[in-house]
């Protein structure tokens, strides 16, 4: 798999030749001022909630990529449906899609999820996405839950995406414990360093990481590794 960081929780994933574009969240995130969204190619769109800086350019992204389908709860599909976007596949928590090329189930992330106008934006989730070969697991904005514990029971996770900010997710603490959950020593970290709130000292979660026998992956914003 291609991991692509745009920064904060926005990254794409290329898997089985099908790119998932993840929670866009570009154009007002000033540590991103570099990535160009028009040049940003992608055939699904996950959004785990409907926090602004989880969705701030999802419409843009999908009329520049008009076949893209957007997996998210029923309520943000309603609210991105009256802004003409027409490709969608609407789901819940516990729900699963088998889309082909890829599955993506849809877990529970203790969080809120409010719109950007107020309105009401259905369950926080986080995703588990495989291709029989391999499977990673996108926490979204949660706390530490013990509902981690099932993930095992639906895949072999050769990496996770979680939150280490703190202040409004998990911190870095929080996020070792959560891996250990979901049984894999991979992690991928997101949703740090944005805003003044959710700043953290790197190299000291990476220690923090690796004096659990743990491997902290920090993507620079723009940059691309293979997993």
């Amino acid at each position: 798999m291609k991991f692509t960081y745009y920064g904060h929780s926005c990254f794409l994933v290329e898997i089985n030749n099908k790119r998932i574009l993840f929670d866009p969240f570009i154009t007002p995130n000033e540590l991103a001022k570099d990535i160009n969204i028009n040049d940003i190619k992608c055939d699904y769109i996950a959004i785990s909630h409907g926090h602004a800086d989880h969705i701030a350019d999802a419409v843009t992204i999908a009329k520049n990529n008009n076949s893209a389908i957007i997996v998210c709860a029923y309520e943000i599909y309603e609210w991105l449906s009256k802004q003409g976007l027409k490709n969608f596949r609407p789901m819940n928590t516990g729900g699963k899609w088998n889309a082909g090329n890829f599955t993506i189930k849809c877990t529970a992330a203790q969080h809120s999820g409010g719109l950007p106008d107020g309105s009401y934006g259905g369950n926080p989730v986080g995703f588990i996405v495989s291709d029989g070969t391999q499977s990673f697991y996108y926490a979204g904005d949660t706390a530490l839950t013990k509902d981690m514990e099932l993930i095992p029971l639906w895949a072999n996770l050769d990496f996770a995406v979680l939150p280490i900010g703190d202040n409004f997710t998990m911190d870095v603490a929080d996020a070792i414990i959560a891996s250990d959950l979901v049984k894999t020593n991979k992690i991928i970290g997101v949703h740090y360093n944005t805003f003044p709130y959710i700043v953290i000292n790197e190299k000291e979660a990476v220690e923090q990481f690796k004096a659990k026998g743990k491997e902290l992956i920090l993507i620079k914003i723009g940059e691309s590794i293979e997993l």
